[in-house]
């Protein structure tokens, strides 16, 4: 692929200051680039750019420094060099079409230019959209569609009955509709509740590897558009996630957990059932909730609390050591005045 500053320019809306005929070749980081590559800077990283050895910059809107070499000023920088990523990308070839050694059920619709590698196995019923790819190992069950341009990637499971959106991006080892942790208890005996219902994934989500989303005891577990799921998530039985949420590594909702829209949630961050996240709303990592929450948050801490208020209380306990040794000082000062001596 090799593209001049000013095709470039042209495709992601910028403003070219420099020589347009100049020819990229690949893009790489501030650090690694070389002569011929293309890389970008953020407001925080503008500065280093100017040591880099990349032939281009791609640098914020306002930045008034001198860079020698050529510029493209972007309102986006980030968002502009994630655009020439996916051109700049290398292809791979996968020939459209089903393959002899895939299991395909009765009654499957499988449009005509979706791919189906080999070892796949698809239950009756299934219908997948147009130009989807199925990579191999993969179990798809019965009655489960998927919707067009939706990339599914070796080892998923699909369970039985589910739906999965247009333009979806599944990586492997997923499991999406394994059964939910339900079950009643009697004389401490645990009996399972059969888990009649199936997830829902709609259009646009992508959902990292070996991520864990459990079909609903009876309607649906939902993830809502736009939504984009880390590795080792866990999602229980009837949650409901909103459209356009990240959900960073390691993250457990349980059950019947409600999310509104644009809701992060940093790493290793947990919840109880049953409550209700309001939405734009961040939680920092390893956030703890412990109770319903309102709209507009930024959270931390275990029970979660506002975060300034969280970095207050970590600013406190550092020095408790200190107030302890103090406190010890004095007790010490105090029996001495009892017993009466200096």
């Amino acid at each position: 692929m090799v593209k001049t500053l000013q095709e470039i320019n042209e495709i992601i809306g910028g403003e070219l200051i420099g020589d347009g005929a100049v020819e990229i070749f690949g893009l790489s980081s501030i650090n690694n680039a070389k002569e011929g590559d293309l890389t970008f800077a953020d407001s925080t990283h503008a500065e280093k750019a100017k040591d880099s050895a990349a032939s281009a910059v791609i640098v914020p809107a306002n930045f008034e420094g001198a860079l020698p070499k050529n510029v493209i000023k972007s309102a986006e920088p980030r968002a502009a060099f994630a655009k020439m990523m996916k051109i700049f990308a290398p292809k791979i070839d996968i020939p459209v079409g089903i393959s002899d050694e895939a299991h395909i059920g009765a009654n499957t619709k499988i449009a005509d230019d979706a791919t189906i590698m080999p070892f796949v196995f698809i239950g009756d019923n299934v219908e997948i959209g147009s130009g989807a790819v199925i990579y191999p190992n993969t179990y798809i069950g019965q009655n489960v569609s998927i919707g067009a341009g939706t990339i599914i990637y070796s080892g998923v499971t699909i369970r039985e009955y589910c739906k999965i959106g247009s333009r979806c991006v599944i990586h492997s080892s997923t499991v999406i509709g394994a059964d939910g942790f339900g079950f009643t208890t009697a004389d401490g005996v645990h009996t399972k509740v059969p888990q009649i219902g199936n997830v829902v994934v709609e259009d646009d989500v992508e959902i990292g590897a070996c991520v864990g989303i459990d079909r609903a005891a009876m309607g649906s577990t939902i993830i809502g558009h736009g939504t984009k799921i880390d590795n080792l998530v866990h999602i229980a039985h009837n949650c409901v996630i909103g459209a356009n949420c990240l959900i960073v590594a390691q993250t457990g909702i349980s059950g019947s957990t409600i999310v509104g829209d644009n809701v992060t949630f940093g790493g290793q961050t947990g919840t109880v059932g049953h409550i209700k996240i309001g939405g734009h709303s961040v939680y920092a990592a390893r956030s703890g909730i412990t109770k319903s929450m309102p709209e507009g948050v930024f959270c931390s801490g275990f029970p979660v609390q506002p975060h300034v208020d969280w970095l207050k209380m970590q600013v406190a306990l550092k020095k408790v050591p200190s107030l302890i040794e103090k406190i010890w000082n004095l007790e010490r000062k105090v029996r001495k005045l009892e017993r009466g001596e200096e």
